[in-house]
């Protein structure tokens, strides 16, 4: 594996739906900027965590693979994902 980054931008949104019906993720409603612990999270990971998120991230693929925020599961349905590099949404 590449370095490890020091820190990540972590996206929170929650689940839609197009006209449709179809799920889509709208814009973010909440964000944290998420700095490595140093730690491996339970998900085999590197664990980051930072503003009330603790988040295990694969810096290979850039995916959350587990997430808590501010203690507790995401609501079913809503998601973490990491922003792109540059500051944008994905």
């Amino acid at each position: 594996m590449s370095a490890i980054p020091e820190r990540f931008t972590v996206l929170l949104k929650p689940q839609l739906a197009d006209a449709e019906g179809h799920p889509e993720h709208g814009g973010a409603l909440r964000s944290a900027t998420v700095t490595h612990t140093g730690r491996t999270g339970s998900s085999g990971f590197p664990r980051y965590e930072g503003d009330g998120v603790q988040a295990d991230i694969d810096p290979a693929t850039r995916t959350v693979e587990a997430v808590t925020v501010d203690g507790s599961a995401l609501p079913y349905g809503w998601v973490a994902q990491v922003a792109e590099e540059g500051g944008g949404d994905r």
